[in-house]
């Protein structure tokens, strides 16, 4: 029986986590085309946090949530959380009742068309409507893809989700990545920096690691061809010098920004005879700061091609899930916690120690024994 109110956890404006509120809930109902989709485990994000506190801002001194369409989607009240793994339900009209028992995987983006190879307006599920930080979804039925995998667990499969993994890869596709090309990944340790090692490898293609050296093993063992120490960027290109080879990186995958950029943008043009394609920048994210020093003609001289990147396209997910049921792709679960510990979750992702590589995933109470007191991170 589905229950008529459900347990989530509500976003009632911006500001810090004591605007997230544990609340009792109408539990939604699927409409037409629509699954309803009993939630299991929702990957964390740092957009939640950012979108929380209004943090995407396109000119100095604003404050503002994503909005990429032209006005605000983010309306509270809100329920958060774009990468949702559980179980089908009940359908909407015009879905098979036979999906109805169904584990999957949902990709995350609200589309604005139907085009399959381009995604120009992204918006996604937990900011434009409600996600997954609740017992209970309503989702689109093709988008929600069966993952029936037996050997992964539900959290491990909510921690493959598409906000970080879709993201790595129109990273790469916009920067065409080949095979053999050396690329440096920037925020190793985060969600979509495992996603890029591994996403590399799929390719062909060879990923370098930025990241603390403490993390060093662990991402080597994910498919880092060598870990650079970020704590330590002295000399740097000296230092890509002796990985490589001598060799320049091919492409950058930036996730840090700020005053770092124009030092990865040095491991690319340091020998121009050395190339045989134009140096590759993909940006995704700002985490060092939003605010990076570059002089242009560095830019256009160099020939640096420079892509900017949110989200990805419908092409990009389907591939991206094709790797996951045949398990070409690997999940980097950190931990969970409970849906009703989500403050605890919060600050536990912004004040994250040297352990930390992967996703932290969130359970609801109610699915806590069975999906995710095996990799409880509470009280920590």
């Amino acid at each position: 029986m589905i229950p008529n109110t459900m347990k989530a956890m509500v976003l009632t404006g911006h500001g810090d986590i004591d605007k997230l509120e544990y609340q009792d809930v109408t539990t939604p109902k699927p409409g037409t085309g629509e699954v309803l989709v009993q939630v299991t485990a929702t990957a964390k994000n740092n957009t939640d946090r950012k979108a929380r506190e209004g943090l995407y801002p396109t000119r100095k001194g604003e404050m503002k949530s994503f909005q990429m369409g032209g006005k605000p989607t983010l309306v509270f009240p809100r329920i958060q959380g774009a990468d949702i793994a559980g179980r089908i339900v009940a359908v909407g009209e015009g879905v098979d009742e036979e999906r109805i028992g169904e584990r999957g995987l949902l990709d995350f983006n609200i589309y604005a068309n139907d085009r399959r190879d381009i995604n120009l307006t992204p918006d996604y599920y937990g900011h434009g409507a409600d996600g997954g930080y609740a017992e209970y979804v309503a989702l689109p039925s093709d988008q929600f893809y069966s993952i029936p995998n037996p050997g992964l667990a539900d959290a491990e499969l909510a921690s493959m989700g598409m906000c970080s993994y879709q993201t790595a890869m129109h990273m790469l596709t916009a920067a065409h990545i080949r095979a053999g090309e050396r690329v440096l990944v920037t925020g190793a340790s985060g969600g979509v920096g495992t996603a890029l090692i591994q996403l590399c490898r799929i390719m062909g293609a060879i990923p370098y690691a930025l990241s603390k050296q403490d993390k060093a093993d662990s991402l080597l063992a994910l498919g880092a061809e060598a870990v650079l120490d970020r704590s330590d960027m002295d000399s740097f290109v000296e230092r890509v010098k002796a990985e490589t080879g001598g060799k320049p990186f091919d492409a950058v995958m930036d996730l840090v920004g700020g005053e770092m950029t124009d030092l990865f943008i040095d491991t690319m043009i340091f020998d121009m005879n050395a190339r045989d394609t134009y140096p590759r920048l993909s940006i995704a994210g700002a985490s060092g700061g939003n605010i990076s020093e570059i002089l242009w003609t560095r830019i256009y001289l160099y020939q640096v091609q420079i892509f900017g990147v949110s989200h990805g396209t419908r092409e990009e997910a389907e591939q991206l899930v094709a790797w996951i049921r045949n398990g070409q792709l690997r999940p980097v679960l950190h931990g969970a916690f409970r849906l009703s510990q989500l403050h605890q979750a919060e600050r536990y992702f912004v004040n994250r120690g040297s352990n930390y590589l992967g996703k932290i995933v969130i359970v609801p109470d109610s699915q806590w024994e069975e999906h995710g007191k095996h990799w409880s991170l509470e009280n920590d």
